[in-house]
């Protein structure tokens, strides 16, 4: 029998389902009968896959209940769905024509099923996004400051000490968890041994990239969108570029690599090295970064802490 592959298109109050090669289409509520209807119907079917779009959240708890039922799920980029729909010549779009798209992208391109992270590792990025989105608002208010006249810069300096007071509860927050949970409390340690690695890179990393040592250097660097990809077309050569992969990961990433940079004395030889040899100074850190995640990566891999040699 052919493998079947299914694609469903999550919106807020519904989702739509496709599935290949039998070219089924059906809808059902996005609430707890219809995902339990969901859940039922595609049991029955034994697929070899099922991919969902990541929509703001909307997927979390769908992709949740087929993963409780042992089903293989996948969330997939959106952007790498749309660069699909574009090569076919899909313009059209309706949730039930994304939700076939979908389907036919989990069949060409067969991305691994990997399970949610347990309950417990939700929570830790939950409380994590929400600290980034509290720092984000602070940034905010802090350039709405340079703008203001003195009786709105009153109301944002009243805004920005009620943000600074949650962030103050939510790192306490997080520190409390993290130290009910052993095993993230090793992750940490090891992960804080780098040179250029503090706390909040650490429980980034924990939380937003749980397969951190359980991947190769390669599929981890794609994870985080730092895997370089060149442009190049017969005798024309393009230059390399990075992008996809988990925005807030890289984000962080880069961050630590501009400290190590500075700081790590292995990684700032070689970032120095890059910059004497001619290479942009970005071209340079988007390298260090690169190189930390693989030092990171070989970390939690071998549970070792970090020496020189591990670069």
């Amino acid at each position: 029998m052919d493998a079947i592959y299914v694609g469903i298109d999550v919106s807020k109050d519904r989702l739509d389902v496709h599935t290949l090669p039998q070219g089924e289409a059906f809808m059902v509520a996005r609430n707890g009968e219809g995902v339990a209807q969901l859940v039922e119907r595609l049991k029955g079917l034994s697929p070899a896959l099922i991919a969902l779009e990541a929509t703001g959240g909307f997927e979390t708890v769908v992709a949740a209940a087929l993963a409780a039922a042992r089903l293989p799920v996948v969330v997939v980029n959106p952007a790498q769905v749309r660069h699909f729909a574009q090569a076919l010549g899909q313009r059209a779009k309706t949730d039930p024509i994304d939700a076939a798209v979908i389907a036919r992208f989990a069949q060409a391109t067969q991305p691994a099923a990997r399970p949610l992270p347990d309950e417990m590792t939700q929570l830790l990025a939950d409380l994590v996004a929400r600290r980034r989105q509290i720092v984000e608002m602070m940034a905010a208010e802090g350039q709405r400051e340079r703008r203001a006249d003195k009786r709105l810069k009153k109301s944002i300096a009243r805004l920005r000490k009620a943000l600074e007071k949650e962030l103050a509860e939510l790192d306490g927050e997080i520190d409390e968890y993290m130290r009910g949970t052993p095993a993230w409390v090793e992750k940490q340690d090891l992960l804080a041994s780098v040179p250029g690695v503090g706390p909040v890179i650490a429980r980034t990393l924990i939380a937003e990239l749980p397969e951190l040592g359980a991947l190769d250097r390669r599929r981890i660097a794609a994870l985080a969108g730092l895997a370089p990809y060149t442009r190049q077309s017969g005798q024309w050569r393009g230059k390399s570029f990075i992008g996809g992969g988990r925005k807030t990961v890289r984000s962080m990433l880069f961050l630590g690599a501009m400290v190590a940079a500075r700081h790590n004395p292995v990684l700032k030889a070689f970032r120095d090295k890059l910059v004497d040899s001619g290479k942009p100074k970005i071209v340079a850190l988007i390298a260090v970064a690169r190189k930390l995640l693989t030092i990171l990566n070989a970390i939690i891999r071998d549970a070792k802490p970090w020496r020189t040699q591990n670069a």
